[in-house]
């Protein structure tokens, strides 16, 4: 450097370089924001403003507060001049229900917790609390109630327009029961489980115990439920025996939990478990839930008239149409269905006669088809020439088996044996002729018509939706409470938030909407 480079920046010195620093850097420490849990502090909390003008659980609160709840009212003891404590207002414990249930919260534990932090709830109690034995209570204490709300309920959505009875689907489906495969026990089991639990329930009444009055309580409380529940199986197991054989008998066997459980195939895995049958009548209209009920029966074959009568008490009126699957379409439901002014549309399903004489090895060239009836002498004659004549008889429900038979003789000499009839040793060709009740016959002839095949065709989705509705958005794929009452209550509650839910979606956003924009 020189002595005009000496000085780098004019006014400045030249200082001596800095020390260097051999080996790794040294890291910096990162600095974050503390978080202080030991502060107290106020807010201030506008309750009205917890949730925004078009949540749903307002749409809620403005549907139930129009509702007739008379029958819930009836049961409250505080009246004003009268002392005691005051009781939760059943349109806060009715919307606080349909709203955890739209939110897939079916616990009355889990809704106690959930609504001390969740807006909806908070807005719903004003920043209060209701203790979940209340809640537990509220929502299985009183069918008749329930009733009133869900027809209350229908009422308003008729009036909307949501419903018009035009056309009901009706469908089934198949929801598990609180209780295991291994609680099913025989006579003898359900005795020895009942003595023991009534020597426990009185060991706790007897015994001595650190635990606090509250406690005890509870204790004794949950050993009472549980002998008042063998007791209960016991009972269902002598109603049980009594309709089977006698050679049956001792094979019937009762859920030691929930008496009223059955084993039902279910529809997803095809299994078998402790379930209930879930009968639910949906509007095609917008697919409303116009009446509902729990069955214990495996089988649908015996819901369709009942599921007609219902839909009438909840709604006042019958409906025009009732469509329903192959499970509901049974010769017995045709002919009553024929004198209602109600028409039934389902189907008979395939003809699996003709698949069983395929596995016999009969070919399409001898099916009953390929048989020609001779009505003058009532007999039939085989492609072969061979006849067929009248053997026998047997009824039926709604229909009358004919049967025809060729001669034995005739049927192993003839060189098709192999193709009609290759499993028939001693007897011949056996031909059945089903003579069906006029009101069936008029039914398939009707069902043959592209008309009423168009109709069945738009089952599936409307009745398949209300079950989707009821399991995947409300969580209805097994019920948490046990008997039969409180089962259907927690349906009832479901169908009636599936309703809501459809409400709020087409009537009360568009005219929040409407009233926001004038």
């Amino acid at each position: 450097m020189n002595a005009e480079q000496g000085v780098l920046v004019e006014g400045l010195e030249e200082r001596p370089a800095a020390l260097q620093v051999t080996g790794p850097p040294i890291p910096s420490k990162p600095r974050f924001k503390a978080i202080d849990r030991q502060q107290i502090c106020w807010r201030v909390i506008d309750v009205e403003r917890l949730v925004e003008e078009n949540h749903p659980v307002r749409a809620i609160w403005d549907l139930v507060c129009r509702l007739d709840l008379s029958r819930f009212e009836e049961r409250v003891k505080a009246v004003e001049g009268v002392a005691g404590r005051d009781r939760s207002d059943p349109k806060v414990l009715i919307s606080l229900w349909l709203y955890a249930i739209s939110r897939g919260v079916r616990s009355a534990r889990e809704l106690d917790e959930w609504s001390q932090y969740e807006p909806g709830c908070q807005w719903l109690l004003g920043l209060g609390r209701i203790n979940y034995h209340t809640l537990s209570d509220f929502v299985t204490a009183d069918g008749a109630a329930l009733e009133q709300l869900f027809v209350a309920a229908m009422q308003v959505l008729m009036a909307e327009g949501l419903a018009d009875l035009e056309r009901v689907m009706q469908d089934g489906t198949k929801v598990r029961a609180c209780a295991g495969r291994s609680s099913f026990k025989r006579e003898e089991r359900l005795e020895e489980c009942r003595k023991l639990a009534e020597e426990h329930l009185a060991a706790l009444k007897q015994g001595e115990t650190t635990d606090g009055a509250r406690q005890r309580a509870a204790r004794e409380r949950a050993a009472r439920e549980r002998v008042e529940r063998l007791e209960r199986a016991v009972q269902q197991l002598q109603q049980l025996r009594a309709d089977k054989p006698a050679d049956e008998q001792d094979k019937v066997r009762v859920s030691r939990t929930d008496a009223d459980a059955r084993i039902m195939k279910q529809g997803g895995d095809g299994g078998f478990a402790p379930s209930y049958n879930v009968q639910v009548s949906t509007d095609a209209r917008s697919g409303v839930i116009v009446a509902y009920e729990v069955s214990q029966a495996g089988e649908d074959t015996q819901e369709l008239v009942p599921a007609v009568d219902r839909i009438q008490q909840s709604t006042g009126q019958r409906p025009e149409q009732m469509v329903a699957d192959g499970g509901y379409t049974t010769r017995q439901n045709v002919i009553d269905m024929a004198d209602r002014p109600t028409e039934f549309v389902g189907s008979f399903g395939e003809d699996r006669s003709r698949n069983k004489l395929r596995r016999r090895g009969v070919s399409e060239a001898f099916m009953p088809d390929k048989f020609v009836r001779d009505e003058a002498s009532n007999s039939y004659t085989c492609p072969a020439g061979k006849q067929l004549r009248q053997k026998g008889y047997k009824k039926l429900v709604g229909a009358t088996e004919w049967h025809y038979r060729a001669k034995p003789s005739d049927c192993k000499a003839c060189p098709h044996h192999s193709q009609c009839c290759p499993n028939t040793v001693s007897n011949g060709r056996l031909l059945i002729h089903i003579e069906e009740h006029p009101a069936v016959a008029e039914f398939r002839q009707k069902m043959q018509t592209e008309q009423y095949r168009s109709i069945y065709r738009q089952r599936a989705q409307v009745a398949e939706f209300s079950n989707a509705c009821l399991k995947e958005k409300k969580g209805l794929r097994r019920f948490m409470r046990r008997g039969l009452a409180k089962v259907r209550a927690e349906a009832g509650w479901a169908c009636i938030s599936c309703n809501v839910s459809i409400w709020i979606r087409l009537c009360w956003k568009t005219q929040t909407e409407l009233r926001a924009t004038t």
